[in-house]
């Protein structure tokens, strides 16, 4: 494969096949693979008048071993069933989702980046409502299907120190809206103030809290944890993603011996962490060195704003260790598929 690795970036390419099946009649059709990167649904389908779609996404790792790893893929499996019931989407069945899941990385295998690269295969599953209503209530037809792309790390700095800026005309999403399920309402309402961010020359924007905007909530597309006093600490609200990524990451801190709080975080009290990052499973963990605060004209900076701090780094090593095979799997995360 004629493909620069270490350069990948954060983009579509095309790779060879993708496999979907359709939910109609109140079962789901068998998988079928498909060369085709396009899709063919009805003008009328619900995911383009109400916004009725779901999607995950997940990596393949080829290890030093050769082998190739998946990690927690079911884990997305129960969240976009999760997200199916709060928007009422045909549930897809957690042995459907690793089924596909599996089958597409295996038929795209020479896609996945060597070990070393630092690149990976990114695995993009989509359920969306292909059948047609007018009317605002859910179809009656749905459509499962999983894509894979090469991808380098979805900040272009990588593992180093990004900048943010807080941001208070936007909300992601409302205090008992969808912001605990993955679906693309609530990545459309970032977009904007995500833009915004990047004409500044920040990565991204931190969101506060829709209701009393006094709260940390999302860093952008990613989960927000910080450490002081030995403590991983992230926010706790109903209008977070829960990020598999994050819950990876207290694991492992509780694991080497750290307290884990899951808590509102006041947006003052950046001012006493010493260490800030934004986890995900595109971004896996980027290092925040710096948060600017328009408003109140205030900078908070972390560590010396240049490298990542002592326990981000141990966090995002040892993570990326058991993703790619290069640490003992002691905690049952990983699914090698050959």
């Amino acid at each position: 494969m004629d493909l620069d690795w270490k350069n990948l970036g954060f983009a579509v390419r095309k790779t060879d096949y993708h496999v979907r099946c359709v939910y109609r009649d109140g079962k789901w059709s068998d998988l079928e693979v498909s060369p085709d990167d396009h899709l063919s649904i009805h003008i009328g389908a619900t995911c383009l008048h109400y916004g009725q779609e779901s999607f995950e996404g997940l990596k393949a790792y080829r290890g030093a071993d050769d082998r190739i790893r998946l990690f927690r893929p079911w884990d997305n499996a129960r969240r976009m069933i999760n997200s199916a019931r709060g928007i009422l989407l045909a549930e897809v069945p957690e042995e459907l989702f690793l089924e596909a899941v599996e089958k597409v990385v295996l038929l795209n295998r020479n896609y996945i980046p060597p070990y070393g690269t630092g690149a990976t295969l990114y695995v993009r599953p989509l359920l969306i409502g292909t059948g047609p209503e007018v009317g605002v209530r859910p179809a009656k037809e749905y459509t499962f299907l999983v894509f894979v792309m090469p991808v380098g790390p979805y900040f272009k700095e990588g593992f180093k120190p990004v900048s943010m800026v807080i941001c208070r005309k936007h909300d992601r999403a409302a205090p008992l809206g969808t912001g605990h399920l993955k679906v693309g309402g609530n990545y459309a309402a970032s977009m904007s103030s995500v833009a915004a961010a990047h004409e500044k020359g920040f990565a991204t924007a931190m969101y506060l809290d829709a209701r009393e905007k006094k709260y940390i909530d999302e860093c952008g597309p990613a989960n927000f944890f910080a450490i002081k006093d030995n403590t991983y600490i992230t926010p706790d609200s109903h209008s977070i993603l829960p990020s598999i990524t994050n819950n990876s990451l207290q694991v492992l801190a509780e694991s080497f011996g750290m307290k884990v709080e899951k808590r509102p975080v006041p947006v003052e009290e950046l001012a006493q962490f010493d260490e800030a990052g934004a986890c995900g499973t595109a971004a896996v963990i980027s290092p925040i060195g710096k948060v600017v605060d328009e408003e109140t004209d205030r900078v908070y900076t972390f560590g010396d704003g240049v490298n990542p701090g002592p326990v981000t780094t141990r966090l995002y090593e040892t993570l990326t260790g058991i993703q790619n095979g290069d640490l003992e799997d002691t905690f049952g995360w990983v699914k090698i598929l050959q």
